[in-house]
């Protein structure tokens, strides 16, 4: 295991001409990391492939893959053969498709250090001629760098087009991915659309292709940058609405018909009461946890300062999330729960 830290050196941009620009059936798959969302979307994916495919499942947390294998079983009728793996490396070693959904870019580098000693390890029975490309997919919320990171890895052990890694992060919380109905921002070379697609829309609806390897992440980090500002701001303006007098429900649909008007205006409104389906109405319960969301704004702030961008309301905005994380009334809830913070009349 003493050569696993070589895998991180970076090597030459990965030539791509074994993949082909149309789809192909993949037969063997493999998903690693089973929290809320990759519990759900390895769930559509194996439903949605023909039963003569495999998929093998990992997670740490070990009755998370039990508790999706009887899922699998009870639930859903036909699609492909599931097994639960021993490791991440297990799940991998045969798989054609490997899609990664993990929490930190510390766990998504640790995935992939396991998953590529696994490969370098393993006796080579494919013909030198025409050798198996691999397709590595991550769905994980990372920072750019990092990604770029694991991608030269794989490059490392898949050299000459063997093997690509393609970000995709995806928008649309736990009942996106339960419903299938998320959206993925991709980071991947045009010519490997064809093959990544069918696979992505097998656990969502849509693929918006931003560029390059690791402008996915690019892409999902400004936009929850954006939300992350816009959510603070409603919370304070729909605070100082009611403290001034107005019937929450009357600002927010002046809010929503004005210049105001934003995803946490009008879909996730913080107010309880106002938006019936918002985690507001049931004690800020569910959602995009505020724990995630700070996340997320200190990923963009790092690649933010890797980029030379300025963000004057990072800082501000990150010391909101992490004090109000800190307070046992919104910890674990969802990030609209700064309306609680501020003092918000409930």
């Amino acid at each position: 295991m003493r050569n696993v830290g070589r895998l991180w050196r970076p090597t030459l941009r990965i030539q791509r001409r074994d993949f082909s620009s149309s789809a192909r059936r993949l037969d063997n798959y493999a998903f690693i990391g089973l929290g809320q969302m990759g519990f759900q979307m390895a769930r559509n994916l194996q439903a949605k492939l023909p039963p003569s495919d495999t998929i093998r499942v990992f997670d740490i947390n070990k009755a998370a893959a039990e508790k999706l294998m009887h899922t699998m079983k009870t639930q859903q009728a036909g699609g492909a053969v599931a097994e639960v793996a021993d490791s991440a490396g297990d799940a991998a070693r045969d798989a054609d498709t490997v899609i990664t959904c993990l929490p930190e870019p510390k766990h998504v580098k640790s995935a992939y250090e396991t998953i590529l000693s696994a490969y370098a390890t393993t006796p080579k029975s494919e013909s030198p001629a025409k050798p198996k490309t691999r397709l590595f997919i991550d769905c994980s919320t990372i920072d750019p760098s990092s990604s770029r990171e694991v991608a030269n890895a794989v490059s490392t052990v898949f050299p000459n087009g063997r093997g690509s890694f393609v970000d995709a992060p995806m928008s649309g919380g736990v009942v996106g991915a339960t419903a299938g109905t998320l959206t993925f921002m991709l980071g991947a070379p045009q010519a490997l659309l064809g093959c990544i697609e069918p696979v992505l829309l097998r656990m969502g609806k849509r693929v918006l292709h931003c560029g390059p390897q690791g402008a996915g992440l690019s892409a999902k980090l400004a936009n929850n940058y954006l939300l992350a500002i816009e959510n603070i701001a409603t919370a304070e303006a729909m605070n100082l609405g009611v403290k001034w007098g107005l019937d929450p429900k009357v600002l927010a649909s002046v809010i929503n018909v004005s210049t105001g008007k934003c995803w946490p205006s009008e879909v996730n409104n913080p107010v309880p009461g106002v938006v019936e389906t918002a985690p507001a109405g049931r004690d800020y319960a569910g959602g995009f946890g505020i724990g995630l969301m700070r996340k997320d704004l200190r990923l963009a702030m790092l690649a933010a300062k890797e980029a030379g961008a300025d963000l004057p309301l990072a800082e501000k905005a990150s010391e909101v999330y992490e004090t109000a994380e800190s307070e046992e009334r919104c910890k674990g809830r969802d990030f609209s729960v700064v309306y609680r913070w501020l003092g918000g009349k409930e």
